[in-house]
């Protein structure tokens, strides 16, 4: 899957899903920190990329309709740092390893 990491979101993140061979680039990594939602936005569909971000500004289905671009994954972290992401994409809720998977609010979700 090819990706594009939003800048409030951990890199650890990154470092996961490449570990589980998706294409990501990140938001850091480009040098676009800081930049508007929108140049975020229009790269991440220029490139054919999901976006994965917590900023509730991409939530707004009347300004990003479905079905309209190559996907939206909005998480809220409970604590955004990443050794918390570290432990969530390895396990779920029962401490079960999740191989290709991710564990978001207490239910494994594969990417």
């Amino acid at each position: 899957m090819k990706v594009k990491l939003d800048e409030d979101l951990p890199l650890q993140i990154a470092v996961e899903l490449r570990a589980r061979l998706h294409d990501v680039q990140t938001v850091w990594e480009e040098g676009l920190s800081g930049h508007a939602d929108l140049d975020i936005w229009e790269g991440a569909q220029r490139e054919d990329r999901v976006l994965i971000t917590q900023d509730l500004d991409f939530s707004d289905a009347r300004k990003f309709v479905p079905g309209t671009h190559h996907g939206i994954v909005l998480i809220r972290l409970r604590s955004p740092n990443a050794g918390v992401w570290a432990g969530h994409a390895r396990t779920d809720q029962t401490g079960r390893e999740t191989p290709g998977g991710i564990n978001l609010n207490g239910r494994s979700r594969r990417l």
